[in-house]
């Protein structure tokens, strides 16, 4: 009995069989899937790496003036002690600082993010009766750690306009623009100058009038506030009562009434104390190319969104808010993780390309036969889309390690196409010599049967291949898991396209003269040199099993040298530059200290801007302290660089 006709028996061989004695319909059937592909593939979300960060919710909570000290043992440990009790909680860290508190609660993995954020809802309900008075601890965005895509500066070089107003530009205005995007979690302010009212107090002249602080701060409180009356009717209609006083200017505050004195004579904030406009204190500064102080903005992504899309939404959204902006006052991006993105999206483009066309090549040059090569090049891509359906149902993201994923597995998904068809040329070339008995059809598909199940339980063996690797936990999983998902994804398509696609292509495109194996000049002269070195190899076996094995030895020792890295190099044309300074830096020191380290960076010709910032920014993503430098250096393209010049220097 013919190997052939044992392996029709099985179920792989029938599917073969099936396929393609039915072409038109496989190849409607996989159409349909690759449209559904198409439309994962363009709702699949985008970023350029893994987003590493466990499930973790931020508590954060201000209690302006007080020592670090005070806000741990007041605020920071009855919060961290209460979350200690909530479900699927792994552990909780906190941190103080001068006036702010930091609780970081992470979860198990596989947490639903918003489940999380309700758990810790209920428990900070139950801790507030600790806290002290006027303390009110709230949530951070709906955001990872990855979750900052977007930075701008605003700059006015004319000088019509101070940090001040560029400040309340940003908080007022921008700010809110932005934050109504879809997908934007928040919209994070540093640098600039924050107005405030100030009042400065004379013990002195506080002292003469009898006047204690307590009644200075009713009486301010009391200067900014309204109240409602009673309706009255007046000829038919009616009129609400209301009191004004909604402060307007300093001059509100200053003439705020504290007491009368035993003269009678009223006593007015003026009288005890000096009322000015002021900056808020600040705990971080922005500075852009070394030219001075600016102001910028953050924008932060939420949780699971797609970041190419939010990316888009804003640019959008600020081509209307620059319309918008008062005269001289410009919009300088100084981050954008988009290009990173794009750039991922065009490697794994690019690599599909090249793959394909070398296939091809390769095809052509051994079969001498155009149609049997476009067979790889449409299962090829075919395969791929298809990977991005489960992507899309399991919550994937596109990114360099998913991406990568595909990219590792397209040299042997096109390896099924090309023993199939070599096979069938091979086949029919027998077929021919022999009279051609039968139909060709059967001859093509009797040679798919007999390498097809072989080929598909083949790719299946390389598809679990990457099974250890879902045993991976924490960081390590996350970051290598999409990668071994969409090779597996990939691998598994290939195989099933393999013995349905395959099959009906090569009964319909797989036409014409079959030219014989021995007459092309190339197989000949690749056999001529292969046959002497198979001859030699076998006769001198022993030899050849001991030199391979002395070079396996040898690289024990090259292997000990090998440098090691958790992730690959990303370069993204950004440099995040990150010193650090001894703590207790005052900001002005701190400011000057930034100025002079972006200018020096701005020397670099390569360097196209440089958006520094120390300290914090107005969010509860940010704990940075001030003596913390956060530095993005955007270079300017490679084809830009001075001859020679690489990343390392």
């Amino acid at each position: 009995m013919k190997p052939s006709e044992g392996a029709k028996k099985g179920l792989i061989a029938k599917v073969i069989a099936a396929s393609a004695n039915q072409p038109w319909l496989t190849v409607l059937l996989v159409a349909a899937l690759g449209a559904f592909g198409i439309y994962a593939l363009r709702n699949t979300p985008l970023d350029a790496i893994p987003d590493l960060s466990d499930t973790q919710v931020i508590v954060f909570t201000e209690w302006p003036g007080q020592s670090p000290d005070l806000v741990e043992d007041q605020v920071t440990y009855p919060i961290s002690t209460s979350l200690l009790a909530a479900p699927d909680v792994r552990f909780v860290r906190g941190q103080s600082f001068f006036g702010l508190s930091f609780v970081y609660v992470i979860f198990e993995d596989g947490t639903d993010m918003y489940w999380a954020r309700s758990r810790v809802l209920e428990y900070l309900n139950e801790v507030q009766a600790e806290l002290p008075d006027g303390v009110q601890p709230t949530l951070g965005p709906d955001a990872t750690g990855v979750g900052w895509v977007y930075q701008y500066a605003l700059v006015d070089r004319s000088g019509n306009h101070d940090l001040a107003e560029l400040r309340s530009l940003q908080d007022w205005n921008i700010r809110y623009a932005l934050e109504s995007v879809d997908g934007v979690a928040e919209v994070a302010s540093v640098g600039g100058f924050v107005k405030q009212y100030q009042v400065q107090v004379d013990p002195n002249r506080m002292l003469a009038r009898g006047v204690t602080l307590d009644q200075v701060i009713r009486a301010v409180r009391g200067a900014n506030a309204e109240v409602g009356g009673r309706v009255l009717e007046i000829a038919g209609h009616e009129h609400m009562v209301r009191g004004r006083g909604y402060v307007e200017d300093v001059d509100d505050i200053a003439g705020a009434p504290i007491r009368v004195d035993d003269d009678g004579t009223p006593i007015f904030v003026r009288d005890v104390a000096e009322v000015s406009l002021g900056p808020e204190l600040r705990r971080g500064v922005a500075e852009l190319n070394g030219e001075g102080e600016t102001v910028g903005g953050i924008v932060v992504m939420r949780y699971g969104e797609n970041a190419l899309s939010v990316i888009q939404r804003v640019e959008e959204r600020l081509e209307a808010v620059r319309a918008g902006l008062p005269e001289g006052v410009e919009l300088v991006v100084t981050y954008d993780r988009s290009e990173l993105i794009e750039a991922a999206i065009d490697t794994l483009e690019d690599t599909l390309i090249e793959e394909m066309i070398v296939v091809s090549v390769v095809i052509f040059l051994f079969l001498l036969h155009v149609r049997s090569a476009l067979i790889p090049i449409l299962t090829l891509p075919l395969a791929v889309l298809l990977a991005f359906i489960p992507m899309v149902f399991q919550g994937l993201t596109a990114n360099i390690m998913s991406l990568g994923g595909i990219v590792v597995a397209i040299g042997a998904m096109v390896d099924a196409s090309i023993i199939l068809i070599e096979n069938i040329h091979k086949k029919l070339e027998d077929w021919d010599e022999a009279g051609r008995p039968g139909t060709r059809r059967d001859a093509i598909i009797e040679a798919m049967q007999e390498v097809g199940p072989s080929i598909f339980f083949s790719l299946l063996v390389i598809t679990v291949s990457f099974l250890p690797v879902f045993t991976l936990q924490a960081t390590e999983g996350r970051l290598f898991s999409p990668l071994a998902y969409t090779k597996t994804y990939s691998m598994g398509f290939a195989a099933v396209l393999a013995v349905t696609l395959t099959p009906a292509l090569a009964v319909l495109l797989i036409r014409g003269k079959i030219l014989k194996e021995r007459s092309n000049p190339l197989n000949r002269l690749l056999v001529w040199i292969y046959t002497p070195v198979v001859r030699f190899v076998v006769r001198h076996r022993w030899l050849v099993v001991a030199l391979a094995t002395g070079a396996m030895v040898l690289t024990v020792p090259i292997l000990g040298r090998l440098e090691s890295e958790f992730m690959p190099p990303l370069n993204e044309g950004v440099i995040l530059y990150m010193p650090t300074a001894p703590p207790g830096m005052s900001v002005a020191e701190a400011t000057q200290v930034l100025q002079d380290m972006d200018r020096r960076l701005m020397e670099f010709p390569e360097v196209e801007r440089v958006f520094g910032k120390m300290g914090r920014a107005e969010t509860a993503t940010d704990p940075a302290p001030l003596g913390m430098a956060e530095t993005v250096v955007i270079l300017r393209p490679r084809d830009e660089w001075r001859e020679g010049l690489t990343w390392e220097g």
